[in-house]
C-alpha cells in the first residue's frame, strides 16, 4: 500500500532522457551526432567533385601515351622484289618513292634502286637508323697462292678460249655486248624502276651467254653491286662507261684493260632480277643517274642492233 505524502515519480521517455542529457552535460553526445551527419554529406558533397578530378588526370596520364603513339613513324622491312615506288604505291608515303629515298638515304646509299632485303626502311620520317657497316676486304693472298692460282687460271683461259664465240666487231673495235635481242627499251616507263624509268637495255641472254666488252677500254669495277648483282663497269677512251649487270659469273677483274668483243663474263639473273638477262647501260660516269641511250651509243660506233 503506497505511503502517504509520497507521490510516484513518472518515468520519463527515452527521448525525454535524450533531451534531458542534452540539455545538461549532452554536449558530448550531442556534438557527435551532430559531426557524425555533416562529416557524412562532407563525403557526399566531395565525391562528386573528385570524380572529375580523377578522370582528368587520367586523360592526362593517356594523353602522352596517344601522342607518342601518333608521332611513332612507320618501318618497312625490304622482302626480295620490292622497290621503292612499289613500297611507297603499298603503303601511301606522300611524296613516292622520292620522298621515301630521301628520309633512308643513309641506310640505301647513293642509287636509289639498290635496296637489299632486310633493309629497314622508315615510312613518312627521316631514317635515324646507321647505315651498315662496310665488309672487310678479303685477306691477300700468299705470293706461292697467287702463283699456283695464276697458273691455273692461265690454264682455264687456254681451255676456254676455243669454246667462245668470235665477236662480230665493228671497224671502229665496237661489237654488241651479247648475241641476242632486246627485251625491254631504254627508257621504257612504269613503277618497276625506281626512277620511273629503265635506265639500260635489257638482252634476252640465257645463264651462260657470253657478255662481251662492247669497245676497248678499262675495267673500273668488277664485283658484286646490290641489287644488279654480279656486275662490270667498263671506261672507254671517249669518255663514257658501259656497265653489264646481272652475270652469273666474272672474266675480269678491276684495273684490267679490255679489247672490244672480249668476253667479260657469263650472263645469268643475279641480284633483283626476274629471270636470265643481260641489263646494259651507257653512262657518262660510273655511278647510277647518268644513263644515256646504250643502242644510239653504239650506233655511234658501228654497231646495228
Amino acid at each position: 500500500m503506497p505511503a502517504k505524502g509520497k507521490h510516484r515519480r513518472p518515468k520519463s521517455s527515452s527521448i525525454a532522457r535524450g533531451f534531458v542529457a542534452a540539455g545538461t552535460g549532452g554536449a558530448a553526445i550531442a556534438l557527435p551526432l551532430l559531426g557524425a551527419t555533416g562529416a557524412h554529406a562532407a563525403e557526399q558533397s566531395a565525391a562528386p567533385a573528385a570524380a572529375p578530378q580523377q578522370a582528368v588526370t587520367a586523360a592526362a596520364k593517356a594523353a602522352p601515351s596517344a601522342a607518342a603513339a601518333k608521332a611513332a613513324p612507320r618501318t618497312y622491312t625490304v622482302v626480295a622484289g620490292d622497290y621503292l615506288s612499289k613500297i611507297a604505291r603499298n603503303k601511301n608515303v606522300k611524296g613516292g618513292w622520292q620522298k621515301l629515298y630521301q628520309d633512308n638515304r643513309q641506310v640505301i646509299g647513293e642509287n636509289p634502286s639498290l635496296i637489299l632485303p632486310g633493309m629497314k626502311l622508315t615510312l613518312g620520317a627521316k631514317s635515324t637508323a646507321k647505315p651498315a657497316p662496310a665488309k672487310a676486304a678479303p685477306a691477300k693472298p700468299k705470293a706461292e697462292e697467287t702463283r699456283t692460282e695464276s697458273r691455273a687460271s692461265r690454264s682455264a683461259a687456254k681451255a676456254e678460249a676455243p669454246a667462245q664465240p668470235a665477236a662480230q666487231t665493228s671497224g671502229s673495235g665496237f661489237t654488241a655486248p651479247v648475241d641476242a635481242g632486246v627485251t625491254t627499251p631504254y627508257r621504257a616507263s612504269g613503277s618497276s624502276w625506281s626512277s620511273g624509268y629503265h635506265t639500260g637495255v635489257d638482252f634476252a641472254a640465257s645463264s651462260g651467254s657470253s657478255v662481251k666488252a662492247v669497245g676497248p677500254g678499262t675495267v673500273v669495277s668488277a664485283g658484286w653491286s646490290g641489287a644488279y648483282g654480279n656486275e662490270v663497269v667498263i671506261q672507254h677512251a671517249d669518255g663514257n662507261y658501259s656497265q653489264y649487270a646481272h652475270l652469273s659469273s666474272l672474266s675480269v677483274s678491276s684495273g684490267q684493260s679490255v679489247s672490244g668483243g672480249q668476253q667479260i663474263g657469263l650472263s645469268g639473273s643475279t641480284g633483283n632480277s626476274t629471270g636470265p638477262h643481260l641489263h646494259f647501260e651507257i653512262r657518262t660516269s660510273p655511278s647510277y643517274g647518268s644513263d644515256i641511250d646504250p643502242l644510239a651509243y653504239l650506233r655511234q660506233h658501228g654497231v646495228s642492233i
